[in-house]
């Protein structure tokens, strides 16, 4: 697990390597990843856009920027927590993603959250340091 805490909201990273989706023969490789945003900030806030960073093991960087998160713009009361899992695929048998999450409280202010960096390296490969 990697986490990354931001004035009280706690973003929670699990990767997790999708081999039945991956294809090395073709340069494919797929991760699944689970976030979990656990708001202890002391007031309910909404998820309203996120940023990811995702560079290769050959320097690539790609940009991922939008509305919320898997279709949605949660809000998360203060004391809940929000879930979800999505996926990332690589040309690269290893790489990284970080990012941020572009949140508004009840004031109608927005600020930013991190999300910790977490790798994406293959089961059983040394890892790269991007």
């Amino acid at each position: 697990m990697f986490k990354a805490t931001t004035m009280g909201i706690t973003v929670t990273a699990m990767p997790v390597y999708i081999d039945e989706r991956s294809d090395p023969e073709n340069s494919l490789y797929f991760w699944a990843y689970r976030i979990i945003v656990d708001n202890q900030s002391g007031q309910t806030v909404q998820l309203m856009s996120r940023y990811w960073k995702i560079v290769d093991s050959d320097g690539r960087v790609e940009e991922v920027q939008g509305d919320g998160v898997v279709g949605l713009q949660p809000v998360i009361k203060e004391g809940k927590d929000f879930s979800y899992t999505s996926g990332c695929p690589l040309n690269t048998p290893s790489g990284i993603m970080q990012g941020s999450y572009t949140m508004q409280d009840s004031n109608g202010r927005q600020f930013e959250i991190d999300i910790p960096a977490f790798p994406l390296d293959l089961p059983g490969l040394e890892p790269v340091i991007n």
